[in-house]
């Protein structure tokens, strides 16, 4: 086809933005879509959808493996850090994570209320414009709030939990992502790698979680018989586990904000990463209970999944297999750890998150190389130990640990203060939490016949002339613990859920 032919096509050509507006220019007297091309715009809506499926896809996983008492109340958690997050994004977590003239810390309030947020090359590629950016960034910050704040399982209020959403997306996510992702950051200037979030997601959410479990104390019955670990749902497992699998494409392989070869490797090392894991996690388990585990499968896909996230727009295929062994060999083990510490992490949130994060930051020193980085036609980098660049190692390690510390540390802070205020004290009374969090704090149900089961008890009380309500039950019979026609309140035939149920 001649050139004289093509001038007759009907197609935009993209032309290099020429920064004379920081909005990226005047919609009314340009187009603004010269800028960028249209697979790429495609490829990061989608991929924001994506990311977006996987805060669900946390709230089942969690709830799966809670009892079922207080199964809704982390299903409600996830989605509700996903409207308060998204509004402290918009209010001022972007501009103070990614705006243009940010320092070396933290961003500053330029963009105030997503103003002068439009079409103006994003500070993270010039491939999208800002307001993409934006939204996409923002389910970033949404999901690692709803992984932290999975550590209230089953003891914690949820008042305090959505203001501490909103408090800690300021002062511990948004600074740990300024360093590490906007240009202006320290990590960044140093040379650190982290492609999708192995320090900003999982170490700093697994970091959080773990003083969020010591700020709220061991469970009731933890550590004895009264207490049963054993999951309620496998079936939430799974569907929370295919749920993130899926999403996770768009969570790494969109982090190379374009439609290019760089997110196709992205892609491909995550699903065999994925994979990996979940093989190696389930044969673990199965050395000691001669069972194959389902939900030991989902906790490695999980685990593998987290490892290879900081690499996974760095590191070429083969490496996948070895952060799937990896990252989940060392997540397993990591579970035992609060068992050492004496912490009641009851969804080993940091053990899988903050482990696995730690392990596939240091992975990536190893095995990042330019030649991978590059294939964006764009990104050039050191490399690792591939490359021969030895330092790569104590930088990661820099950039791992000052992440985890200034997490755990700044999230005590914020937990004990919290805690100080009247009416934002963390932990749920006794009764409460023998009741379950979904009736004490949500007042629904994520099974029906738990529901049916108060009608029942209210039944069998107006029979012998008393009343067992809905409202009042817990007053009538504080204990939660008395017998009606031979049956026990908390008999899981009835109620399903107690200190002999799950």
């Amino acid at each position: 086809m001649s050139e004289a032919d093509l001038n007759h096509l009907d197609y935009i050509v993209l032309v290099p933005f020429n920064g004379t507006e920081g909005t990226g220019g005047d919609p009314l007297s340009q187009d603004l879509n010269i800028w960028y091309q249209s697979g790429d715009i495609g490829w990061m809506i989608t991929s924001t959808a994506l990311v977006l499926l996987m805060i669900p896809g946390v709230g089942f996983f969690y709830s799966g493996l809670a009892r079922r008492k207080s199964a809704l109340s982390l299903i409600w958690l996830s989605v509700m850090a996903t409207a308060v997050t998204t509004f402290q994004w918009f209010f001022w977590g972007y501009s103070l994570t990614f705006s243009h003239t940010a320092g070396p810390f933290i961003g500053d309030l330029a963009n105030f209320g997503f103003r002068g947020v439009l079409a103006h090359p994003s500070v993270g590629s010039t491939h999208i414009p800002d307001l993409l950016f934006a939204i996409y960034q923002g389910m970033f910050s949404a999901i690692t709030v709803a992984l932290a704040t999975g550590a209230v399982a089953e003891r914690g209020r949820v008042l305090p939990c959505v203001i501490f959403m909103f408090i800690w997306a300021t002062v511990i996510y948004d600074p740990i992502a300024c360093w590490t992702w906007n240009v202006s950051g320290w990590s960044n200037k140093m040379g650190g790698l982290d492609f999708a979030g192995g320090t900003p997601v999982h170490i700093a959410s697994g970091a959080a979680a773990l003083s969020y479990s010591m700020m709220l104390g061991k469970r009731r019955g933890h550590g004895t018989h009264e207490l049963n670990y054993r999951p309620h749902n496998v079936t939430h497992i799974v569907i929370g586990t295919v749920f993130l699998w899926v999403g996770w494409f768009g969570f790494n392989a969109g982090s190379a904000l374009a439609a290019n070869m760089r997110a196709i490797m992205a892609a491909v090392v995550t699903n065999l990463a994925a994979c990996v894991g979940g093989i190696t996690w389930c044969v673990l388990d199965y050395r000691l209970e001669r069972k194959w585990s389902t939900v030991g499968f989902c906790s490695g896909v999980v685990a593998g999944l987290v490892a290879i996230t900081p690499g996974s727009g760095y590191v070429p295929v083969w490496s996948a297999v070895i952060y799937g062994v990896l990252g989940a060999g060392f997540a397993n083990y990591a579970t035992k750890l609060k068992f050492i510490l004496r912490i009641d992490d009851a969804l080993d949130i940091f053990a899988v998150h903050g482990i696995g994060g730690l392990v596939g930051n240091i992975l990536t020193a190893f095995f990042a190389t330019n030649y991978i980085a590059h294939l964006d036609n764009v990104s050039t980098i050191n490399g690792g130990w591939l490359d021969h660049n030895w330092i790569q190692l104590p930088i990661q390690l820099a950039d791992s640990f000052t992440g985890g510390c200034y997490s755990f540390v700044g999230t005590s802070l914020i937990l004990f203060v919290m805690n100080l205020i009247p009416g934002l004290h963390l932990r749920a009374s006794e009764e409460a939490e023998i009741l379950g969090i979904d009736d004490a704090e949500i007042g629904e149900f994520a099974y029906d016949y738990v529901e049916l089961t108060r009608e029942v008890l209210n039944d069998m009380d107006g029979e012998n002339g008393s009343v067992f309500s809905a409202d009042h039950g817990a007053q009538n019979y504080p204990s939660m613990a008395r017998e009606k026609n031979g049956i026990h309140m908390m008999d899981p035939r009835i109620y399903g859920a107690g200190s002999t149920s799950q």
